[in-house]
């Protein structure tokens, strides 16, 4: 995988493989208080001063019949705006309030810590940081396709680049967009369907970038044997991801990550690549900010945990990995010139 990228997604699988067994069983949901709120709010749609209108009796319900614009539950699926999350929402910041006011630490909820909303915004800061993650993934993709498009030479007689892993770039940088857009929307709304996405997304990104990392190691050119090398992986990554969908998380996804950083620092250390100081520096600079993951805390003022420190400190090393990949671009298509001539 991709230098930062790869270290961006595998931080993800960590820190839900970390959750995983205890989502439904945090300090905070197994609170009676907080139970009891709960269990009160979804039956009459009132918490303090709070109206859930969506919490109301089944023969007010609206969302049974008519047509299926009509039909509340679809629309609040999406909108997770629905009387369990809003119940649980208020709830949490009415237990979190009280336990506060008895010189209480925060505790997590359903494998949650308590975040303040804003508006639709589940974790506003960590859906912004993804945001800007996925902008800094598309501006260093125009940069490269401008790059070999215009600025670098094309080969006379196909006009094609020189760069032999130009396309293969392409597939990473949408692969890449695609997860942090998932990665997005999970931070806006999360539910079952958002966290498939996002893991699967993040595995599908983890399992190309391996390919490619040691497609560009051991610099195979050749379509057949690059689809020889990608084959096996693939077929690997599809089944997991099938198997994360269906059953939880497991370490194959840090072995894969493992095998990339490796391949990554020896390969820029052995061919004594000229940018190998922006490889070096994106591979152990990833590897430190998942120490963020390691070192979990409350929000601050309920928006900036760990986690989103995290994403804030993978713009710059997504800024560098691209700017390796330009570079690679420059050299290889150098040294293809100078072969030629």
């Amino acid at each position: 995988m991709g230098g930062s990228g790869w270290i961006v997604r595998l931080a993800s699988l960590l820190a839900l493989g970390l959750v995983l067994g205890s989502a439904e069983g945090s300090l905070g949901d197994a609170d009676p208080r907080y139970r009891t709120c709960l269990k009160e709010c979804q039956t009459t749609g009132i918490i303090g001063d709070n109206i859930i209108s969506h919490c109301q009796n089944k023969e007010n319900d609206t969302s049974v019949g008519g047509s299926w614009y009509d039909q509340e539950q679809i629309y609040m699926q999406w909108k997770q705006l629905n009387c369990r999350t809003d119940c649980r929402y208020f709830c949490m910041m009415q237990r979190e309030g009280e336990r506060q006011s008895l010189g209480m630490t925060p505790v997590k909820y359903h494998g949650k810590w308590p975040f303040l909303r804003i508006s639709v915004f589940q974790e506003p800061l960590s859906t912004a940081l993804s945001a800007i993650n996925l902008l800094m993934h598309f501006t260093g993709w125009i940069s490269f396709y401008l790059l070999v498009k215009y600025k670098l030479p094309l080969r006379p007689q196909t006009k094609r680049t020189y760069y032999e892993y130009t396309s293969l770039w392409h597939i990473y940088a949408i692969l890449s967009m695609n997860a942090w857009f998932w990665s997005s929307i999970f931070h806006t709304r999360d539910i079952d369907l958002t966290e498939k996405l996002d893991y699967s997304s993040a595995v599908a990104l983890l399992g190309y970038s391996l390919i490619l990392s040691l497609l560009r190691a051991f610099n195979v050119k050749d379509e057949a044997t690059r689809v020889m090398f990608a084959a096996p992986i693939l077929a690997f990554v599809t089944t997991h991801i099938l198997y994360l969908n269906f059953y939880e998380l497991d370490y194959v996804c840090v072995v894969m990550a493992v095998v990339q950083l490796l391949t990554w620092a020896v390969w820029a250390g052995v061919t004594r690549h000229p940018s190998r100081l922006k490889i070096w520096t994106v591979v152990f600079g990833g590897a430190l900010a998942m120490l963020l993951e390691l070192y979990d805390f409350p929000p601050y003022m309920g928006y900036a945990d760990a986690h989103s420190l995290w994403h804030a400190s993978t713009i710059p090393l997504t800024y560098l990995w691209w700017s390796f990949i330009k570079d690679d671009a420059e050299f290889r298509t150098s040294m293809l010139i100078k072969k030629a001539k």
